[in-house]
């Protein structure tokens, strides 16, 4: 009898665990990253006998990215970012093949690592462990601790492998899906940014379009040296944070480790990419000081055309991965941007006249309206997260007014970062060239729906026009939150504008609204980064926008957006998204 009922209980058992493993496949197959399927992965593997904890990591070589575990006294999964490189230690338990189990005391375990102390807390004397393979060149281990090895029998070790194999399967299939967005966004990416770098004839523009294309749509910085005789010499310069804007440029013109770098790029005529401990005795990696510490690596690209070197093209990423398996794309890039900037140069050494350059992808000086004072500010959210679509810009109107504009893309991403710099660019160049605010976000809308893309774009676009002792506001919103009117003696009023989605429909309606600024009133554009930051309670800023932007408009009108953002930062307790903030404040003229 106990036989027979001891055999049902495992038949149960193993019903229950088909079960579960079906589901865990079809959450794989959704799935975007293989951190989605671990709340699903982590609870079976803690109902199994004896166990007391599961615990996750994630690492690329040597250098362990996150810790997740979870407990039998605690199952709510918790996340552990560490971003610490263990050199050989860390990559000596790297998979060497298929996923396989293998089984070790905690004791005899190295007790410096971040997951062997979680196990010991655990009271976990005995661990399983199955490393498996991830896109990228990254690795990720499951581990089980029980109080004994008599609990790690062959059951437990089979459903471990298991698991581990669908995460590693699900992994294969997202990489593949990843890399397929990725080829189609980088022809389309080259084939527009061929089209930007060869629209001018005169190489300091030629340059800026390299450096306003690239950033963020391939890296978060991006910097351009030219050889016009000896040495080399940074031309530009942009950063994805405004605020580290200036000491990239100082690095690209001052630090030595750099050049020895760039010129051994010359020299060679090979493109290099540097990462962990090649970025050791630079300014970039977790070993640098201030900007440069969440530098994760930097690519260089030689710049030849017709025979000749002309300089490099260096790219900063605060994220490994972009530049994994990019070597072709960049060399593409390379060499288009070398063969623009070599025909700019041959035209310009005719023509002996230089146009100023354009330094930087996000403005580094908004436009000097007379009877305004403008002001910005960007925060990036994440700097591990996949990047970001905020974007702002400020037009000068022919008749001494001005065009605001503001946006953002859906998601994170090299997709999303594509999107960024063809939605900023076509509004701007439209808007210079004298379209109608509807007529520019109407373009936009037909190349996002021509893309095919899954994601939508949000943009409010505002007229300034001088009116008297002020100026008369015009909004046009695609989607995006609504501006708001800080009057000088500080109430706040919403100026409503909601209008539809772009890349969406074909057919779409801007929403619009309009106001007067007197002097000392000001008109406030931001991101949902700033209504969308969340406290700790699960408040939204949005709830309290309206009195935070009366409270920040006090004081220095030059530092209205900054104290905004600033705000909206300090408010959030949890979420990630980029922050942007552009500020027109009327002042009385004369």
């Amino acid at each position: 009898m106990e036989q027979h009922e001891g055999r049902a209980s495992r038949q149960a058992d193993d019903g229950w665990w088909s079960g579960r493993l079906h589901e865990l496949w079809r959450v794989a197959e959704t799935a975007q990253d293989v951190a989605g399927l671990s709340d699903s992965l982590y609870d079976m593997l803690l109902r199994m006998p004896g166990v007391l904890t599961v615990v996750g990591t994630r690492w690329s070589g040597g250098l362990l990215h996150y810790l997740r575990s979870v407990t039998s006294a605690e199952p709510t999964p918790s996340r552990m970012e560490i971003e610490q490189d263990y050199g050989e230690s860390g990559a000596a338990g790297a998979p060497d093949g298929d996923p396989a189990v293998t089984v070790h005391d905690v004791s005899g375990l190295d007790g410096a690592m971040p997951y062997v102390q979680v196990l010991a807390a655990a009271g976990a004397r005995s661990v399983a462990e199955c490393a498996v393979p991830l896109g990228q060149g990254g690795w990720a281990s499951f581990m089980v601790g029980t109080e004994g090895r008599d609990a790690l029998d062959a059951t437990l070790r089979t459903r471990l492998k298991q698991v581990a194999e669908v995460a590693m399967v699900s992994d294969r299939r997202i990489t593949a899906r990843r890399d397929d967005e990725v080829r189609q966004v980088s022809d389309a990416f080259l084939a527009e940014a061929s089209l930007q770098m060869d629209s001018s004839l005169d190489v300091r523009s030629t340059v800026r379009r390299v450096a306003r294309t690239a950033v963020p749509a391939i890296a978060e910085g991006c910097v351009v040296h030219l050889r016009p005789s000896e040495g080399l010499t940074p031309v530009s310069f942009a950063h994805m944070d405004a605020g580290e804007q200036q000491w990239l440029g100082k690095v690209a013109a001052e630090d030595t480790w750099l050049k020895d770098v760039l010129q051994g790029v010359l020299d060679s005529g090979q493109a290099r990419v540097l990462k962990g401990e090649e970025l050791e005795g630079g300014p970039f990696g977790p070993e640098s000081s201030g900007a440069g510490r969440a530098v994760r690596a930097i690519s260089v690209n030689p710049l030849n055309a017709r025979g000749r070197a002309l300089g490099t093209l260096t790219f900063i990423y605060h994220r490994v991965v972009v530049a994994e398996g990019a070597s072709r794309f960049l060399a593409g890039l390379a060499d288009r941007a070398a063969l623009a900037i070599d025909s700019s140069t041959l035209y310009e050494q005719r023509r002996r006249h230089v146009v100023s350059l354009q330094r930087h992808l996000l403005p580094r000086e908004l436009p000097r309206i007379p009877g305004l004072t403008l002001s910005s500010a960007y925060e990036v959210g994440d700097v591990s997260l996949d990047v970001g679509g905020d974007f702002y810009d400020a037009v000068p109107g022919a008749q001494g007014g001005v065009t605001l504009l503001i946006g953002d893309v859906c998601g994170r991403g090299a997709e999303a970062a594509a999107l960024t710099g063809l939605a900023r660019h076509t509004l701007r160049t439209l808007l210079e060239d004298g379209s109608t605010p509807e007529h520019a976000l109407g373009r936009l809308n037909d190349a996002l729906v021509r893309e095919g893309t899954s994601r939508f774009v949000t943009a409010l676009v505002a007229v300034l026009v001088p009116d008297g002792e002020g100026f008369r506001v015009r909004c046009w919103s695609a989607g995006h939150p609504a501006p708001l009117v800080r009057r000088e003696e500080g109430t706040v009023e919403e100026l409503p504008a909601h209008g539809d989605l772009l890349g969406v429909l074909e057919e779409i309606e801007y929403g619009s609204g309009s106001a007067r600024l007197a002097p000392g009133d000001a008109l406030v554009m931001f991101t949902d980064g700033v209504t969308e930051a969340r406290a700790a309670d699960g408040t939204f800023l949005e709830a309290r926008l309206q009195d935070v932007v009366a409270q920040k408009g006090i004081g220095d009108a030059q530092g209205f957006a900054e104290r905004l953002a600033e705000a909206a930062v300090e408010f959030r307790a949890t979420g990630s998204d980029d922050i942007a903030v552009l500020v027109a404040r009327a002042e009385l003229v004369g």
